[in-house]
């Protein structure tokens, strides 16, 4: 059986083969379309077709959308070049008896892009004069400009070379004959071949090392923002790595889709090297609005979504293919079939649909199989998706409670969910059980925050919520709501309260009571309120608390949001989660939630004796542990600032930040300030030598603003980014006592400081402040009151601060 997402079954010959179409399931998938005609992302710029091609096609695969017309030129432009390059080089060897002149790499596979390595190898049977020839031909080659990587050998040096170097196999593998004698090339490739597969269990474990230090290094194609087209996984160089596992008759040919998607980065790659006028494989964001438009496509969004579909065809192959590897490496003797559910079986370590399973007479199947797959920890296998994509009937609407129920027990088993869900949605499946999953599929978010798309974030989500369900009550509301916690994101405007309106309607395809998806459609709405409220607004003001309490209003939706906040943040990526933030968001949850069970808001806590003594004495207290900084003095206008300011000095990015100030008696109001920071790059300051510097500058013997101003100057900001405008906005109803301003901008060293210390130029005080620094954007929240410690009401003092912070942070 030929298998469309892994290939055919490899044939005698190395040079892969396509594989055939899935039928009724694995549509010419556009990467963006909508069922009804509505598109939701990559659009062809120059009127090119967008659908399914092998590479010698002027469309795009169902790797995604690109302008036909386009993505021809390259293609007819890497012909040229190469037809060129052959014509040349058979001319400069000649009419040369045994010798033959092999292309490998690049240039092997046709694929040469301007700036791109001529990888050639003179093979020769013993001529005496061969360095004179390769002279001959490699001296023209360097003086055309063209980098060249050469090597000469005979047949037995050649075949030795291989047997001992990997790199040198995979070349010669897919080497073509460019001129000389054919037959010393067909002799060499077949003795190379043959050592390959008799060799296949020792050196294939040794490429899937190299593959692995290659993904380490390179990280996932999909899920970068400036991602290695040929190094990283779901890359060029992994569909490589298919050719020569299939070249070793161990696992399938390369599919007709995994040749689509190889196509359209090869093309990419092309138009990259075009548009830098170098041989760059690293797609940076500054390149990718002239990449798209080479392309044919709307943007650099639509390009991005694009790579992304492709890189997961090939990582899903790839991921195949290895499986097949360890199975021929390290067989385990007759397969054991072994139930897992209703129609599900366990079968040589993936999960199958047992002989007598009625996939086309029961719509439930295919959450049941995977549901047992994800359980078991075991991969579907790709026959049984493919099978379940040409035959699963529609799901009645609403579910039944056995599908309902089969879809939490999927995302209930964790990370082992996320294999699952990837084997489903590459056959269109997800699609079809629910439609609204297309607005987000791929989704880039060009935020270095997120790790991943909005769709495989929603997954990675649902999986970490697995571990929180013995939190709540409600463990199935919990997973379906982080699921479609970010669903919005597909639609214009505040993609909460989209993301609401699409879970109330998706909570009833799926069968929950009215009650339930109430529930589901106020965890979308609200599901940034507690990490948002925890780090940009006071937990010590009772209006925080209150506000919190009402908008939530039932105990469930609190302990299911509080849940979701950590599965979310951590899902997200090490910059949106911190022990800083859960410790915040915990303690908003525990004073919500006694607020709901009919406890009065908590009273604003006062210092303690010990530190109210180290503020009396010696002018303040400092206390520096790891990445925690303590600072309890006497407050004053521009305490914070100034704190802010020396740990500028020492090079120290805030990442969290946190300042109350308590009592207004005879011996004056006390500051608390605590600070979680960490190095901008190397190894962290001297402690002894922070502190020393507080203490400075709490006795007012450190002019920090000074120090600040002169590195100041000599700080630039990368240029080439795109970053969006700073905000500033004055917030009246956070706080009774106070004004909220929250400042939004691009992060850079001493920020905290320079907009404290325009708030302190206007008079203002700081009472409270939240730092939060996710990636390279940073939002600051600043509870201030005026001279006479009252809100700021004034228009026109509004009006200065608020262009004072703008002019700092632009």
């Amino acid at each position: 059986m030929t298998n469309t997402l892994g290939g055919g079954h490899g044939p005698a010959e190395a040079t892969p083969r396509p594989g055939s179409a899935v039928r009724g399931g694995d549509r010419a998938r556009q990467g963006s379309a909508i069922q009804d005609g509505a598109q939701a992302g990559p659009a062809v710029r120059d009127g090119g077709q967008a659908g399914p091609a092998g590479q010698g096609g002027a469309q795009a695969g169902p790797a995604g959308q690109g302008g036909g017309s386009a993505r021809a030129r390259l293609r007819a432009e890497r012909a040229r070049r190469a037809g060129e390059l052959d014509r040349r080089l058979a001319r400069l060897v000649g009419a040369e008896p045994d010798v033959a002149l092999v292309a490998v790499g690049s240039h092997g596979r046709e694929e040469l892009t301007p700036g791109g390595d001529v990888d050639l190898v003179l093979l020769h049977r013993g001529r005496p004069d061969i360095a004179v020839l390769a002279e001959r031909v490699w001296y023209p080659i360097w003086d055309s400009g063209l980098r060249l990587d050469h090597s000469v050998r005979t047949p037995a040096q050649a075949c030795e070379v291989a047997r001992e170097d990997l790199k040198a196999v995979l070349g010669l593998i897919s080497a073509r004959h460019v001129a000389g004698d054919p037959d010393l090339t067909r002799e060499v490739r077949e003795t190379v071949l043959a050592g390959w597969r008799s060799d296949a269990r020792r050196r294939l474990p040794e490429l899937r090392e190299m593959t692995r230090a290659r993904w380490s290094d390179s990280g996932e194609l999909a899920f970068l923002l400036e991602p290695d087209l040929k190094e990283s996984r779901g890359g060029l160089r992994d569909v490589h790595a298919i050719q020569a596992v299939a070249a070793a008759w161990v696992a399938p040919a390369p599919s007709a889709r995994v040749k689509d998607a190889y196509a359209l980065l090869l093309d990419v790659r092309h138009a990259l090297h075009e548009a830098t006028g170098r041989a760059a494989d690293r797609l940076v964001l500054q390149e990718q609005g002239a990449v798209a438009e080479a392309l044919g496509l709307l943007d650099a969004e639509a390009l991005l979504r694009t790579v992304v579909e492709a890189a997961r065809t090939v990582a899903f192959a790839v991921d195949h293919m290895w499986r097949s590897v360890d199975r021929f490496c390290s067989p385990s003797g007759r397969p054991v079939r072994r139930p897992l559910a209703d129609g599900v079986v366990e079968h040589d370590s993936e999960v199958v649909l047992a002989r007598a399973a009625d996939a086309g007479g029961d719509p439930t199947l295919v959450l049941r199989a995977a549901a047992a797959a994800a359980q078991a920890g075991l991969p579907l296998a790709i026959s049984t998706v493919e099978r379940l994509a040409r035959e699963t009937p529609p799901m009645p609407v609403p579910w039944p409670a056995e599908a309902r129920d089969a879809l939490v027990t999927l995302l209930g088993a964790g990370p082992p969910a996320i294999g699952v869900w990837e084997a489903l949605d590459q056959v269109g499946l997800i699609e079809r059980l629910m439609p609204d999953w297309e607005r987000v599929r791929n989704r880039p978010q060009r935020n270095p925050v997120h790790t991943f798309t909005v769709d495989r974030h929603l997954v990675e989500t649902a999986a970490r919520a697995a571990a929180h369900t013995r939190d709540v009550a409600r463990p199935d509301l919990l997973l379906v709501g982080a699921l479609l916690h970010d669903i919005g994101k597909g639609w214009p405007g505040d993609h909460a309260r989209t993301g609401a309106v699409m879970a109330r309607d998706l909570g009833e395809r799926l069968g929950f009571d009215a009650g339930d998806v109430r529930v589901l459609e106020a965890v979308v709405r609200h599901h940034l309120l507690l990490p948002e409220t925890a780090t940009r607004r006071d937990l010590d003001d009772p209006v925080t608390i209150e506000t919190v309490a009402e908008t939530v209003g039932d105990p469930v939706v609190l302990e299911t949001l509080a849940a979701l906040a950590v599965a979310d943040g951590q899902a997200t990526g090490p910059a949106a989660w911190s022990p800083w933030k859960a410790g915040l968001v915990a303690e908003l949850t525990r004073r919500v939630a006694a607020v709901l069970a009919g406890a009065p808001p908590p009273v604003a806590p006062e210092p303690t004796p010990e530190q109210l003594a180290l503020a009396r004495h010696g002018g303040g207290s400092v206390r520096v542990v790891g990445s925690r900084i303590t600072v309890v003095a006497p407050d004053r206008p521009g305490l914070l600032w100034q704190a802010a300011g020396v740990l500028a000095l020492h090079r120290l990015a805030v990442r969290g930040a946190r300042t109350v100030s308590w009592g207004r008696g005879a011996e004056g109001p006390t500051a608390l300030l605590e600070f979680l920071a960490v190095p901008e790059y190397g190894s962290g300051p001297d402690p002894a030598a922070l502190e020393v510097d507080l203490r400075r500058v709490l006795a007012g013997r450190l002019d920090v603003e000074k120090r600040l101003e002169r590195r100041a100057r000599s700080y630039r900001p990368r240029k080439g980014v795109p970053v969006p405008p700073p905000r500033v906005t004055m917030i009246d109803d956070a706080s009774a006592t106070a004004t909220v301003v929250e400042v939004r901008a691009h992060d850079r060293p001493g920020l905290l400081w320079r907009v404290g210390h325009v708030l302190g130029t206007f008079g203002l005080q700081v009472r409270a402040a939240r730092v939060e620094t996710l990636g390279a954007e940073a939002v600051d929240v600043f509870y201030v009151v005026d001279a006479e410690g009252r809100p700021v009401t004034d228009e026109d003092l509004r009006s200065s601060v608020r262009a004072g912070v703008l002019d700092v942070v632009r």
